[in-house]
């Protein structure tokens, strides 16, 4: 698998999961294009991405695929906060 089929199979589990998820009431569904890598890395037969959308709803995914495994994980995170704090 390619470095660009990884990234979009990471994008294409972002849209299943987003239009699997969001509240029917919002109107809204993914598609590839609303959904972009901000970081990716492959080290031997795994590899990781950072996933956003471009939906303002502040959450962030992470896929990650452990080639030994034959599995990939996706984990779904939500920003709460962001603070400065002074040294």
């Amino acid at each position: 698998m390619t470095n660009e089929a990884m990234m979009n199979r990471a994008k294409q589990l972002v849209v299943d999961y987003f239009n699997a998820h969001v509240d029917v009431t919002d109107g809204k569904k993914l598609t590839l294009e609303d959904v972009f890598i901000v970081w990716f890395s492959k080290t031997l037969q795994n590899w990781k991405a950072l996933v956003s959308t471009t939906v303002s709803d502040g959450m962030y995914y992470e896929i990650t695929h452990n080639g030994d495994n034959g599995e990939t994980y996706l984990d779904v995170y939500k920003k709460w906060d962001n603070q400065c704090i002074a040294d």
